[in-house]
C-alpha cells in the first residue's frame, strides 16, 4: 500500500468540496485538517464531517488510517483568526520588556 501525503489528502478534498481554506498535516497514517467551506453553513459538525468523508470516498477505508478535522464556515474561521490575533496582541502588551 502506498503512503498518502497531506498534499494528496488536500487535493482529494478540494477536488470534491469547494474550500475557502484548507490545511492538512500528518505523518502518512494520522492526519489533521482545518477545512473552511461555505458548504458548512447551517450544518452540524457531523454533517460537515460527512461532507469531507464523502469527498474522500473509499480512501478513508484504504489509504487514510486516521483523520482528525476542524470544519469551519468562513465566518467561524474569521472569528477564530481574530480571537487569536487579539490574544497575541494582549500577550505582547503584557509581556515583560526584554533587556
Amino acid at each position: 500500500m502506498m503512503t498518502v501525503t497531506p498534499e494528496q489528502i488536500r487535493d482529494y478534498i478540494i477536488a470534491k468540496l469547494a474550500c475557502e481554506y484548507i490545511d492538512v498535516d500528518g505523518d502518512g497514517q494520522h492526519f489533521f485538517a482545518i477545512i473552511v467551506s461555505h458548504a458548512f453553513i447551517d450544518k452540524t459538525q457531523i454533517a460537515r464531517q460527512r461532507l469531507v468523508y464523502a469527498a474522500l470516498g473509499n480512501r478513508m477505508h484504504s489509504e487514510i488510517h486516521a483523520l482528525s478535522m476542524q470544519t469551519l464556515t468562513p465566518a467561524e474561521y474569521a472569528d477564530t483568526v481574530n480571537k487569536a490575533h487579539q490574544a497575541k496582541q494582549t500577550s505582547a502588551q503584557t509581556a515583560p520588556p526584554i533587556h
